[in-house]
């Protein structure tokens, strides 16, 4: 475990028994909706790691740096910011599979596109958001979010 991860799980383990310490109950409480939160979503995470590693198992790391490492260029950062764009997977799956992305040969560039597209745009949820939102103001909001994704990409790869 890195000292990142000591770090955050202590930072938490403090702030738990300071909740205890303040209100027992509350801490009690909070808690239970955190266990329940984690059961209701249980599911999902565990079809989206076995869909991961299906994917992994059968798709070998050439394949993964032919289409978004260093030979594949902007189109590659293209291609997988839209594949974020369409997936609806929470965060705490994404970046585990932004880690095994790198690790199969993915450039920094293409992985960024990866996980700011799949944050900033919900093509899954965007039904619901032209019906709250209205139309133009939803397709417009996905449509900048994209373009500004693809620039985040493009600067972090610059950058790193």
């Amino acid at each position: 475990m890195s000292i990142t991860a000591i770090l955050i799980n202590a930072f938490a383990l403090v702030c738990l028994i300071y909740g205890f310490y303040r209100d027992r109950d509350k801490a009690v409480k909070s808690l239970k909706k955190a266990a329940k939160s984690l059961f209701g979503i249980l599911p999902t995470i565990l079809i989206i790691i076995i869909i991961i590693g299906l994917m992994l198992g059968f798709v070998p790391p050439a394949e993964i740096s032919r289409f978004v490492g260093e030979q594949s260029g902007i189109l590659g950062v293209l291609l997988v910011g839209a594949v974020g764009a369409v997936l609806h997977i929470p965060a705490l799956i994404a970046f585990p599979l932004a880690a095994s992305m790198l690790e199969s040969g993915a450039t920094v560039m293409a992985v960024a596109a990866f996980i700011t597209t799949l944050t900033m745009i919900g093509i899954v949820t965007l039904p619901m958001e032209i019906k709250i939102l209205g139309k133009k103001f939803a397709l417009l909001r996905n449509g900048l979010s994209f373009i500004i994704a693809i620039i985040i990409a493009i600067l972090i790869g610059v950058i790193l």
